[in-house]
């Protein structure tokens, strides 16, 4: 339920995290009506969210809970994350970043509650088996999305 919260906000939607990514790209200077229009999301990087959702949606529960494990490295990535974006680009707004910044705390939270449930539900070397799984899955995911991301940009 926390998570749900953290998202969506309590109520208005004013202090979730979809709020705080709008912020965000207000920041660094993107219109918000095209960033919630998704019209520049890279074709790539739509699919491979889609699949994650259809995944968590038609997994098993263990086996998506499994999956956000990757949670469990985000912290200090995200805290290297917003010190170089401070440093390198310094006309972005700071306020921007404070979906990074509550995500730092909230991420190990989210993971070590994950970390608890996925040791104490996948209690058969063939359920620990699809833990990894899901979670090699989710990493899979990632790639797919930072390489569309790198192709669209140009970097390909």
């Amino acid at each position: 339920m926390a998570r749900i919260v953290d998202h969506d906000g309590v109520g208005d939607g004013s202090d979730g995290g979809t709020a705080a990514w709008l912020a965000l790209a207000r920041a660094v200077g993107l219109d918000e009506r095209d960033v919630l229009s998704e019209r520049a999301v890279a074709p790539g990087t739509r699919f491979a969210v889609d699949a994650y959702v259809t995944f968590a949606r038609t997994r098993p529960w263990i086996e998506a809970v499994a999956s956000s494990l990757t949670e469990l490295f985000g912290p200090p990535v995200m805290e290297r994350r917003v010190a170089a974006i401070l440093e390198n680009y310094p006309w972005i707004d700071p306020a921007g970043l404070v979906y990074f910044k509550r995500r730092i705390p909230l991420a190990k939270r989210d993971a070590d509650c994950a970390l608890g449930w996925v040791l104490e539900e996948a209690v058969t070397p063939e359920a620990e088996q699809r833990c990894v799984d899901a979670l090699r899955f989710k990493c899979d995911v990632l790639w797919c999305i930072l390489d569309a991301t790198a192709l669209a940009g140009g970097a390909g």
